[in-house]
């Protein structure tokens, strides 16, 4: 005979989803993953369904774990606004999972949201700035800032801000090395750039764009600040966005006028929490912080 719901199986049941793991889950819960790993066991005997598949890599939902997803998701969003409205002065609670890329991530969201945390001391932010999609639609995020938006119809997709890229180098570099007079020019520097299946979106493809080798790009990472600390250092070139090159003055920008490349971060949510307080607030904050940055972006 099956066992009635409990509702703190489907809170962990959720953080599982959301992670991917049960030793993620438990950290994000403050507990150890063999007590995560009995709450899933409980709940898929009173449901009497396996609601994920184990994989070495971790967990992933079934078809029925993820109907069972659906319902508690909007659980929890039901049970969030009512904690909230009946204790409007402790803010939002819970936990808020953004996915960003690096360049936003490190150089303008992490420096200003703080001043969110102290109005919500219940609140929680996890920034992800991993260069690979992270996909909003298993919950892996909650909110994702990227450069391609999505063309599916469970996201809402806003464009943040237009940025803007150049090539930078340092001073002791460009009088070391061949002149640089034209773009054409560039295809005989050395760049640091990304590891080249980590391209994962064109609009990264920064270097492609100008026509430059692969083989000239001979140190490749997945950061852009290992990047720019390559250019820093006088050994290479770099492509970079300006309002991360303008962190360090050493970095002079090279023809400028002739490559300026031009790209937008997109603000994507999922479809069904536009109703969410909590997603909402935290979108309504990234737009304000973006707009009263709005001259780093178009430097």
């Amino acid at each position: 005979m099956k066992r009635s719901l409990d509702w703190r199986n489907l809170q962990f049941f959720l953080a599982v989803a959301r992670a991917g793991s049960l030793s993620e889950a438990g950290r994000l819960l403050g507990v150890d993953h063999a007590t995560v790993g009995r709450h899933i066991v409980a709940l898929e005997a009173s449901v009497g369904k396996t609601l994920f598949e184990r994989h070495l890599r971790g967990y992933a939902l079934t078809r029925y774990g993820q109907d069972l997803l659906t319902t508690a998701e909007a659980m929890d969003r039901e049970a969030t606004s009512v904690a909230q409205a009946s204790s409007p002065a402790h803010g939002l609670t819970g936990t808020v999972r953004i996915n960003a890329l690096e360049g936003f991530a490190s150089f303008f969201l992490a420096s200003r949201i703080g001043s969110l945390l102290v109005d919500n001391p219940a609140l929680t932010i996890e920034i992800l700035t991993i260069q690979q999609i992270v996909a909003l639609s298993r919950r892996q995020a909650d909110i994702a800032i990227t450069v391609t938006p999505s063309e599916d119809d469970r996201f809402v997709c806003e464009k943040l801000t237009p940025y803007y890229l150049c090539v930078y180098a340092t001073r002791s570099y460009l009088d070391r090395e061949k002149p640089i007079k034209k773009p054409e020019d560039f295809s005989s520097h050395l760049f640091s750039g990304y590891v080249d299946e980590m391209i994962f979106m064109r609009e990264l493809d920064y270097l492609g764009h100008l026509g430059v080798s692969r083989k000239m790009v001979r140190i490749q990472n997945s950061s852009v600040q290992a990047q720019m600390e390559a250019a820093c250092s006088g050994l290479c070139m770099a492509v970079l966005p300006t309002f991360v090159a303008a962190t360090r003055p050493e970095l002079i920008p090279v023809l400028p006028q002739q490559v300026r490349l031009e790209r937008h971060y997109w603000l994507i949510t999922r479809a069904e929490e536009q109703t969410s307080v909590r997603i909402s607030q935290l979108c309504h904050f990234i737009r304000d912080e973006v707009q009263k940055g709005e001259k780093l972006f178009r430097v």
